[in-house]
């Protein structure tokens, strides 16, 4: 593709601001990106664009967004070169890890890095290179009690079935707002369109949310639940299943173990036990049981409201056990496994080496390790409190803990003052990085290749998309491949090697392995010839190369012919279908039994704790707190998009009219909110679109820490709703911070 700076073109690009993964057609004039609208040749998207989408533009001109990197000399961030910065982080680092140990270096991922090529392929790398265990991510901020569902149920914690949304009869959703999120663990592109679709064809949708969103308004029932309580009306519904003899698992049941002591488990969930602790009268629970075992098709589908309260796990494990045992899961119209193109080929099915949890525990609290990350609202203790095994160095690539986690004061306090070394890649000298010593920022996304590893193993149909880069790479610029690469080398005495390196141990690694497999399409083959026929510009490209090669559809190097290539692939430059998600049980199963275990032994354990919530809260002046999603926003990053920022996307506390003249607050008036972690005020918004009992303040705000360069956002900064946490508050099965239901005090500010 041409990159004439003198003329007007238009180029192809994934969209890397949400998990729907759209197409976009950009309108390029020289270098600059001027315009985007939706690719109506994509396979998957077919046109659909949000704000976030036509907005990158906006996000890729940024003029907050650093070029250069930034190296800290006599306590001030300056800029610096790429030789510069990475010099400092060989002799910094490695130093720290051999006078320390390895565990005291951590590592936190945030939620963009799944977002970006580079964010999928390299972290594994640098994780091998430090040999920590102090890994820290958004999931346990998000959707970690799924993967541990998931991980209990099925053997793998990566192995998540998604709505069939386009051939489903009836979707049951909860704690899930995708006409403001566009989806959430199941990637989507137009999940409105999808919602909308199903009605027309006579389908019927049910949500269940304390607040009336866009969603719940779309819905044929709302049911505005007391927040923190989507696991005890789950585990009534699954009571009525069994107590009126509606379970019917299909061809799955051969593959179950445990029907039985599930029914057992839940006998003291009746609705009427339940409907006072969720403020959902018994008739409507048993309705919304039998219409979802009355639908010729059905999924259950859960996502961060279910997830991030107290019991999340338990809330995930009802999900899929309900899809179970009303037949509907792992197939057509129910709740499916995509099978992306990258993932490990099919073989035959058999039992696995399962699922653990606690392997390990975090060094102050003993939080125990789930999917080999700790809790990241354990960050702060652990680099504050004094002993052996303290975290002395950071790495935090794409993260914004200090917004994004709860108790963000203490460990701001914790980042400027109990750190020997931080290193931060990232675009933004945020709340967070600007504490490093050393920032690296990645390119702008026109700049950047596309490939979406994550979300191609939750989407509701099987594709596969890449996009180079629109716009050449800025001279003054790095890769973000090649900055992680070079991050691992600098971690692993091999500072000053070339970055490809990094791509071709991995490579030879992989193949290795490969040729050794006897159900391999290249087994018995030489590793040295596999890699010369690899193809691609870059190392990561070959990297990808050899993935939709080894893949399920892939052309294994020859054994397939037709099968699937990196070439292939790019003359499709708008994608390629790979057809409906298909059944795939048992082949998908991991356990130690082969079958689904539908009672594992930590779900179990944790029932009583759910026994103990029937009593619920007695008072009726009670207030709890939720967050809120906006479509035109994404956690912390991207509030300082001015196109995105105003209108309705503001930091207000929702409250019920009811609850508003009883406190005697007026809309627009500020309230102090008081909870475990603190307070703050903010300006009250009041609507009859939360439920009474309830407040609501947006996740992502509170950019008026002193020392960032966010010009927009530092205008319109809001307040950190997670500074009213203090991070005790944890499912104990997944470590994920309780972020709703809240208990919460509010009064007028004065």
């Amino acid at each position: 593709m041409s990159h004439d700076s003198s003329s007007t073109r238009t180029a192809l690009r994934i969209c890397p601001l949400c998990e729907a993964t759209c197409g976009l057609t950009l309108t390029i004039e020289g270098t600059r990106v001027t315009g985007a609208r939706g690719d109506r040749d994509d396979v998957f998207s077919q046109g659909f664009i949000c704000p976030k989408g036509a907005s990158i533009g906006g996000l890729d001109e940024d003029p907050d967004r650093l070029r250069t990197p930034l190296v800290r000399k006599d306590g001030v961030l300056t800029e610096a070169s790429w030789s510069e910065a990475f010099d400092a982080i060989a002799r910094a680092l490695p130093a720290v890890t051999e006078e320390h140990g390895p565990q005291a270096v951590g590592v936190v991922l945030g939620n963009p890095n799944v977002h970006t090529m580079a964010g999928a392929l390299y972290p594994s790398a640098l994780l091998g290179a430090l040999r920590t265990r102090a890994l820290f991510t958004a999931s346990t901020l998000d959707q970690m009690p799924k993967h541990v569902s998931s991980g209990l149920l099925f053997g793998d914690p990566n192995t998540i079935p998604v709505p069939d949304l386009d051939r489903t009869g009836h979707l049951l959703l909860l704690g899930a707002n995708p006409l403001e999120s566009n989806g959430s663990l199941c990637t989507a592109p137009d999940f409105p369109g999808r919602l909308k679709a199903l009605r027309r064809r006579g389908g019927s949708l049910t949500v269940v949310d304390p607040r009336r969103t866009r969603t719940a308004r779309l819905a044929d029932r709302h049911v505005a639940i007391r927040p923190g309580t989507d696991a005890l009306l789950l585990a009534a519904v699954t009571h009525v299943l069994f107590e009126e003899k509606l379970t019917d698992p299909g061809v799955l049941v051969d593959h179950l173990q445990g029907i039985g002591e599930v029914a057992e488990a839940v006998r003291d969930f009746s609705p009427e036990a339940v409907a006072a602790a969720c403020d959902v009268d018994a008739a409507t629970i048993r309705a919304i049981a039998r219409e979802l075992a009355a639908a010729p098709t059905a999924a259950v589908y859960g996502r961060i409201g279910s997830c991030t309260v107290e019991h999340g796990t338990l809330a995930s494990w009802l999900v899929d056990v309900l899809n179970i045992l009303t037949g509907n899961l792992d197939r057509p119209g129910g709740a499916l496994f995509p099978l992306s193109a990258t993932a490990r080929a099919p073989r035959p099915a058999a039992p696995g080496k399962g699922f653990a949890l606690g392997r390990w525990a975090s060094r102050v609290s003993g939080h125990p390790e789930a999917k080999g990350e700790l809790p990241i609202s354990a960050l702060a203790e652990e680099i504050a409190v004094p002993g052996e095994g303290r975290i002395r160095a950071l790495i935090v690539l794409a993260a914004n803990p200090v917004l994004s986690a709860p108790d963000g004061d203490r460990l701001d306090r914790a980042l400027a003052d109990g750190l020997d070394f931080m290193v931060s890649v990232d675009p933004y000298l945020n709340e967070t990085s600007r504490h490093a010593d050393v920032v690296l920022p990645p390119p702008p996304p026109s700049q950047s290749a596309h490939f979406d590893f994550a979300f191609n193993t939750l989407s509701v149909r099987n594709q596969v998309r890449y996009t180079r880069p629109a716009v050449r790479l800025d001279a003054d610029r790095m890769d973000e491949s090649e900055i992680l690469a070079r991050l691992v080398l600098a971690v692993s005495g091999m500072h000053g090697a070339e970055p490809d390196a990094v791509d071709a141990t991995v490579i030879d690694r992989t193949l290795g392995k490969t040729v050794a497999d006897p159900h391999s399409p290249v087994h018995g083959r030489i590793p040295a010839e596999l890699a010369a026929a690899l193809t691609g510009r870059t190392g990561p490209e070959r990297r990808l190369d050899l993935m939709l090669r080894l893949g399920p559809y892939g052309d294994g190097f020859g054994a397939d012919p037709d099968g699937l290539t990196l070439e292939r692939l790019l003359a499709h430059p708008h994608g390629i279908d790979l057809g409906p998600l298909t059944s795939r049980v048992p082949q998908v199963l991991a356990t130690r039994s082969g079958r689904i275990e539908l009672l594992p032994a930590p779900i179990a354990a944790d029932l009583p704790r759910l026994r103990d919530a029937l009593a619920g809260r007695t008072d009726p002046d009670a207030l709890v707190l939720i967050g809120r999603r906006h479509l035109r926003s994404n956690n912390s990053w991207m509030h300082n998009v001015a196109a995105l920022t105003g209108g309705s996307n503001v930091c207000t506390l929702q409250m019920h009219p009811e609850d508003a003249a009883r406190l005697g607050l007026v809309d627009g008036a500020a309230a102090t909110v008081t909870a475990d972690g603190g307070e703050l005020s903010a300006p009250v918004e009041i609507t009859d679109g939360v439920r009474t009992g309830v407040v609501s303040l947006p996740h992502g705000w509170g950019h008026s820490r002193p020392g960032t360069r966010m010009s927009v956002a530092a205008a319109r900064p809001g307040v950190n709703v997670n500074q009213l946490l203090d991070g005790t508050r944890l499912d104990p099965l997944s470590g994920t911070a309780v972020l709703n239901g809240i208990p919460v005090t509010v009064a007028p500010t004065r």
